[in-house]
């Protein structure tokens, strides 16, 4: 059985799905209020720089994977307008009903659908823009991933991914006492999970750096890459465009 990492754990990759499902069936309904509180409010600024960056259109196909609570699919929608369609999609079915139910009750109804990122219940070259955030490294097969994204996305179209990623090395000891010490212990008290807390905090350990991430774009279908770092490197956004 070929085994995957799950965290710093090992683990049969058949198992690491279902593992992934219950960190965030556990946190689903503190998902929103932990982002703020562990970020200090920064993951709203990263998202809003995604969104400047993706230039959607009126009238463009969006797709939004691992689209969890829906803000970012919600920010592209204003975007698309009523010309265009944004999808919003999550392997978690907890997660995309805490979405569903915040765009409805933005007055949204967007089309939601329960996927896993690597084998896309999508046409070929059917999205304008495809984005994924905060979602790539808890998948299994990265590779198998992006180049079902590559695959979605129409001829130059543009993918974003917005993920953890690795710190400039002036903060790297004191980002590590944070996410070691403080995350899990914010998410027993906030969210009665450390566990799940000091899993992000491995899985962000685990997830290709930036050179890394970008080469892997490259061999997937994406033939030119930009990487953008975020508050020295905590996160990073990289920027695809389709072959």
């Amino acid at each position: 059985m070929t085994q995957t990492h799950f965290g710093f754990k090992k683990v049969n990759e058949d198992d690491k799905a279902r593992r992934v499902r219950g960190v965030f069936d556990s946190v689903a309904s503190k998902y929103d209020i932990m982002n703020d509180l562990m970020s200090m409010g920064l993951h709203r600024a990263w998202k809003a720089y995604t969104v400047m960056v993706a230039n959607v259109q009126s009238g463009d196909t969006v797709l939004d994977i691992a689209g969890g609570t829906g803000d970012m699919a919600q920010a592209f929608a204003k975007h698309a307008g009523t010309q265009g369609t944004v999808v919003h999609t999550d392997i978690n079915f907890a997660m995309l009903r805490q979405g569903r139910d915040r765009l409805l009750d933005e007055g949204l109804m967007l089309p939601t659908t329960v996927c896993d990122a690597e084998a896309l219940p999508f046409a070929d070259a059917q999205f304008n823009v495809v984005c994924v955030s905060f979602g790539l490294r808890n998948m299994t097969h990265k590779d198998r991933a992006l180049a079902e994204m590559a695959r979605v996305l129409k001829p130059g179209g543009k993918l974003l991914v917005l993920e953890f990623s690795k710190v400039a090395q002036p903060l790297s000891k004191v980002y590590d006492w944070y996410s070691f010490e403080v995350l899990p212990r914010l998410g027993k008290m906030v969210a009665g999970d450390d566990a799940s807390y000091r899993y992000l905090a491995e899985s962000i350990r685990m997830h290709p750096d930036q050179a890394a991430l970008k080469s892997l774009m490259q061999q997937n279908g994406f033939a030119h890459v930009d990487i953008h770092n975020l508050s020295l490197g905590v996160v990073a956004l990289h920027v695809g465009i389709k072959c």
